[in-house]
């Protein structure tokens, strides 16, 4: 997973691998690994996700499924153009 501004920042990390075969499993995964940092959650859910290169949109997390070796982009909501 690689996070990106705000996700980076309350992350404390710019990428970490994941072991999942779902977006939402991922997701769920990077929680527990953050539980002692609040604001990642909270930045988790205004963020939009790449998954090898593709928007995911509005498609239900669980339904999103990963490739080994993979790459998740997590996108905060960015300020500016």
């Amino acid at each position: 997973m690689r996070y990106w501004a705000a996700a980076k920042s309350a992350a404390g990390a710019a990428e970490e691998p994941y072991a999942a075969a779902t977006l939402a499993e991922a997701l769920d995964a990077a929680r527990r690994l953050h539980s002692e940092r609040p604001e990642f959650a909270r930045v988790l859910l205004r963020c939009s996700f790449l998954v090898d290169g593709d928007p995911v949109g509005t498609r239900d997390h669980t339904t999103v499924q990963l490739a080994e070796g993979g790459t998740v982009e997590v996108l905060p909501p960015f300020a500016g153009g």
